[in-house]
């Protein structure tokens, strides 16, 4: 039973995450960076700090005694992650929700799995190692899993390629304004990668969880403190990068332009960063039933790229391409649910 809530609670949180960039696409006469910055207020400030004072009773007492150590890496990972979150709105932009999201969470996954290993490997004594998962069935099907995932992003990539040779430049526009698959890529493989940095940043803040039930929360809730922490870093990184945009792209007069409609503007804004969060409001209920492995964050993943390709679908962003180009990136992205839930099964074994 505790498992299934665990599966429940990821699949909403995997749901939020794969909804929250649609109040962005009602977003209108601003850029890019001023409504990522508006929706990023809630998601890593605003909204972090009231889940945990709902949730966590003497939130602040908790951080305020945390060892410098612990919180600084915390927040330095939130930073590494948060450079994740930054490229993965750019994956948005440029791919959109379907083929964006299957790329940057696929190297999520696989890199996700795989860092921990590579880690214990190079720089501790720990048995479980990347040379030793050739040898247990645990490491076998994990490293199956990364291989079936990359070949599910080829899959993916193959298919934007296809789409872009198959559409005129408005059709390419018609529902992605900024399609652009080479700049998408990059930034999605890059995002995938720095993204994994949220898991071990959540492992780095454990003794803020600990100290959360000591004081009496419940233990669905126990990461709220800890996510405080981890939004910082990434909010330390895309508030500098957009005020940057900003002023380089001369949008500092997006937030007062009475132009725009500028109540909906801040109020969808806010709807996706609220939307945004909650994936890890819902991560962390889901993690105190199944625990914080691999085996959460790719169950995770895979409900994320499972709802964002479906959105995808619904908003019609694959309109016009052919039928062979709609079935390539319909197997991709089975592909990479496939890989996740391969590594989900290999991390659930013994060692």
């Amino acid at each position: 039973m505790q498992a299934l809530l665990g599966v429940l609670f990821h699949f909403i949180g995997g749901f939020a995450s794969g909804s929250f960039y649609i109040p962005y696409k009602k977003v209108k006469g601003w850029s890019w960076e001023s409504y990522w910055i508006v929706g990023g207020i809630f998601s890593w400030l605003v909204v972090p700090l009231f889940a945990a004072w709902l949730t966590v009773p003497g939130f602040l007492d908790i951080i305020t005694g945390t060892e410098g150590p612990v919180l600084f890496w915390t927040w330095f990972l939130g930073v590494l992650w948060g450079i994740g979150g930054l490229t993965f709105g750019l994956s948005m932009r440029y791919l959109g929700m379907s083929l964006g999201m299957a790329v940057a969470l696929g190297f999520c996954s696989a890199f996700g799995a795989l860092i921990p290993p590579i880690y214990r490997q190079l720089f501790t004594s720990d048995a479980n190692t990347l040379s030793a998962m050739f040898h247990t069935s645990r490491g076998i099907y994990v490293l199956l899993g990364v291989a079936v995932c990359l070949v599910g992003i080829a899959i993916c990539g193959r298919a934007g390629m296809m789409k872009e040779k198959e559409l005129s430049e408005e059709q390419k526009t018609a529902s992605i304004q900024e399609f652009n698959l080479r700049k998408g890529l990059v930034v999605a493989i890059v995002s995938g990668i720095l993204s994994a940095c949220m898991s071990f940043a959540i492992s780095a803040g454990n003794s803020m969880g600990k100290a959360a039930v000591a004081n009496n929360a419940n233990p669905l809730f126990k990461n709220n403190v800890i996510f405080v922490i981890i939004m910082l870093g990434g909010l330390t990184t895309n508030f500098i990068w957009c005020m940057i945009l900003n002023s380089r792209n001369r949008s500092f007069g997006d937030y007062t332009n009475k132009e725009t409609p500028l109540v909906k503007n801040y109020l969808f804004a806010a709807i996706a960063g609220t939307t945004w969060f909650l994936q890890f409001f819902f991560y962390g209920m889901g993690e105190s039933k199944l625990g914080n492995d691999a085996s959460s964050w790719i169950l995770h993943m895979a409900f994320i790229i499972l709802i964002s390709g479906m959105w995808g679908f619904v908003l019609k962003e694959w309109k016009n391409a052919s039928r062979k180009t709609f079935f390539t990136i319909s197997f991709g992205i089975f592909t990479i649910i496939l890989s996740v839930i391969l590594v989900g099964y290999g991390n659930s074994l013994d060692y």
